[in-house]
């Protein structure tokens, strides 16, 4: 399973934050905001990851997560000039994605919860997958339709009049005839390959599986002043109340062991002085207490 988090756009709706640094690099809490998408990918076992984004922005990604040697995953960098579509991004990565599955996650999605990711991706074989999540305000989604049996019957972007409360967050998994599907489309009205239109082409050929995120699972869309900061307020009142942080990515590269406690302890000790090193300090604390306690408890038995 290849990856792709699509970081582009201009991010004109959280103007004047985005005349500084791309959308994806605004904090989320005490993260940029690109940690929480790319930590989702991670905890699903995907280590082949590309990220889009403009011209202008991509060297500030390159500098912040580097080649991904560090979290032990693979990271490829593809410009994207002009926001021409989510489904554009299939076509970016034509060559990166070869003959295998992908999943694509929007640069401003955030997802909390077990979402039993790497289950999805490791049974997922052909057609695509998508999700199912009740919003408030559906007229600003695509969003789901249902006959009265309850299957899928349309996706509609953005309706008037919509049909049902279930939007389709922004992450999605196909096989790799997306590519192809997506070189076939044409531009919606606003001058855009539109993911929805992708999604009803997997429909159409009944190879559309949507499941439903109940309650348990909160998706965040960051795209709005207000919301990322509702999501600033989420991410920090969780990780105050459970002592545990939300998309910290050395630490789901530690914990899902793509990198071993010599790495983690090095990428730790090369933090500057700071509450996020303090962090990873107490997981390396936590680690050494429990080998020790596990080593009594053998002694003891044996």
């Amino acid at each position: 399973m290849k990856g792709i988090i699509l970081a582009g756009g201009h991010g004109t709706r959280l103007y004047p934050l985005t005349g500084v640094t791309s959308k994806q690099l605004q904090p989320v809490f005490d993260k940029p905001m690109i940690y929480y998408p790319l930590s989702t990918l991670m905890l699903g076992g995907v280590k082949d990851i590309a990220i889009i984004s403009t011209p202008e922005d991509l060297p500030k990604f390159k500098s912040l997560l580097g080649k991904g040697s560090d979290l032990g995953i693979k990271l490829s960098y593809f410009e994207q000039s002009q926001p021409r579509g989510i489904a554009e991004a299939f076509i970016i990565c034509e060559k990166f994605i070869g003959k295998n599955r992908v999943s694509l996650i929007l640069g401003d999605n955030i997802f909390y919860g077990n979402l039993r990711l790497r289950e999805n991706f490791e049974t997922f074989t052909k057609g695509a997958l998508i999700y199912g999540y009740a919003v408030r305000d559906p007229e600003k989604y695509g969003i789901i339709e249902f006959d009265s049996k309850g299957n899928v019957v349309d996706i509609v972007e953005k309706p008037k009049l919509p049909k049902s409360r279930y939007a389709v967050p922004g992450l999605y998994i196909y096989d790799n005839k997306v590519v192809e599907i997506s070189k076939k489309l044409e531009p919606s009205k606003r001058g855009e390959l539109e993911i929805t239109a992708v999604n009803n082409e997997y429909l159409k050929m009944g190879n559309l599986e949507v499941r439903i995120l109940g309650r348990g699972i909160a998706w965040l869309d960051t795209g709005s002043p207000s919301n990322l900061h509702e999501a600033s307020s989420f991410i920090s009142s969780v990780e105050k109340r459970q002592s545990h942080k939300i998309g910290c990515i050395e630490e789901v590269a530690f914990r899902e062991n793509y990198i071993d406690l010599n790495k983690f302890s090095s990428i730790t000790n090369k933090m500057p002085d700071c509450d996020y090193r303090d962090y990873l300090k107490s997981i390396i604390d936590e680690y050494g207490h429990n080998s020790r306690q596990q080593h009594v408890i053998k002694k003891l038995q044996s």
